[in-house]
């Protein structure tokens, strides 16, 4: 049904136009540029469109195949911001080689979103369908999700497929994050008198003890049927001013994935539980935590419509090798399923993501945006 070369050629567009996230970036260009690019697309396909701007640089772009009515709403949901190309050689050059298609952003997430374009315009060459289809193009995934959360505040649909890289599998769960950050405190003093300093840094030292413990209760924990266990890491260290100074005071960032039913409090807990018992260990323990920004985990059922309408359609255009499936990353397809919409994740596969080398298969784009025709007919009506 598609043309392959047509969508290799969206893409290439998609990955020639750099859109790295400035909130991650300085000097990242955001996604206005992009958005513009998805608008006239859209528009020639037929679609109503809108572009939301979000700030300089930072847009979201949203298309709507309007039904006949009596039918379900579906919305095809990806991210346009990128992370950033350090290290990369000719990031936005969208090389092509042995089928599969080279650049920042091919796999993360620009391929899915070329599958939901070709989608879309085969769609409105068709039959009209008695529900609404609404391409939402967003902003800001890789950081705080800004282009979703306006998305909500003006729009609901019935389901969504958000289509990161699954490889083809029909994804129902992925996992949450929560980020926090310890500040251990210390007493500044010359190197060479230590009854006057109190060291900050190897307080901190004790604090990475206990997160290292905190991971291996993780590993024992029930693990959850798709998804395994939760995790925590040490991300980001930092502290002291000089050789020959005794250090105040050390910051560590830390992360804590999450399951489906964990939240930030949980963590929050479990980091209380460190400091008590180092406080109870030395009095001379000084530390607090400020709690950062967290998103909760996905879990939408197997059984629910819009997954078993997609498996249904993956299987006929895949064939026997499609299957369910989970992810361990994050995505705006958990906002989603909050707000009400049933949501799954469903996209191309590659390598390479947020590294060096990034590459996304173009046979598997074009497979991607013929099941997202079959299952957007099939659970919005013909």
């Amino acid at each position: 049904m598609n043309d392959r070369n047509r969508v290799a050629d969206i893409l290439a567009d998609l990955v020639k136009i750099e859109s790295i996230n400035p909130e991650l970036v300085p000097g990242g260009s955001g996604e206005a540029k992009i958005a513009a690019w998805v608008a006239d697309f859209l528009r020639l396909a037929g679609l109503k469109t809108r572009i939301r701007k979000l700030g300089h640089g930072r847009a979201n772009i949203v298309g709507v195949l309007r039904g006949r009515g009596g039918g379900r709403s579906l919305m095809l949901n990806g991210h346009l911001d990128t992370v950033g190309v350090a290290g990369m050689e000719a990031p936005f050059s969208a090389e092509i080689k042995n089928n599969r298609l080279y650049g920042r952003g091919a796999q993360d997430m620009k391929g899915g979103i070329a599958a939901a374009l070709m989608a879309a315009a085969v769609l409105a060459e068709g039959p009209r369908l008695r529900g609404d289809v609404l391409i939402a193009a967003v902003a800001d995934e890789e950081y705080k999700s800004l282009g979703t959360r306006a998305l909500l505040e003006e729009i609901t649909t019935d389901a969504a497929i958000v289509m990161e890289p699954t490889g083809l599998e029909v994804a129902t769960a992925h996992k949450g994050f929560v980020w926090a950050e310890i500040e251990s405190l210390g007493k500044a003093a010359h190197g060479s008198r230590p009854q006057e300093g109190l060291d900050a840094i190897a307080m901190m030292g004790r604090v990475l003890g206990g997160i290292e413990i905190l991971q291996k209760e993780l590993e024992q924990r029930p693990p959850h049927p798709l998804l395994g266990h939760g995790s925590v890491h040490a991300s980001i260290v930092s502290g002291g001013q000089e050789l020959s100074s005794y250090p105040a005071r050390c910051l560590l960032s830390v992360e804590r994935r999450l399951l489906p039913g964990e939240d930030a409090s949980i963590f929050k807990g479990e980091l209380d539980d460190i400091l008590s018992d180092l406080c109870n260990q030395d009095r001379k323990f000084r530390a607090r935590i400020r709690m950062g920004y967290s998103a909760l985990a996905l879990e939408t059922a197997r059984e629910s419509p819009i997954a078993q309408t997609l498996m249904a359609c993956a299987r006929k255009v895949v064939g026997p090798s499609a299957k369910f499936g989970a992810q361990s990353f994050w995505t705006d397809a958990a906002l989603l399923n909050q707000a009400g919409i049933a949501s799954i994740l469903f996209g191309p596969g590659g390598a390479g993501m947020h590294s060096t080398v990034e590459y996304v298969n173009l046979p598997e784009i074009a497979q991607c945006a013929d099941a997202l025709v079959e299952c957007a007919q099939d659970f919005c009506g013909v």
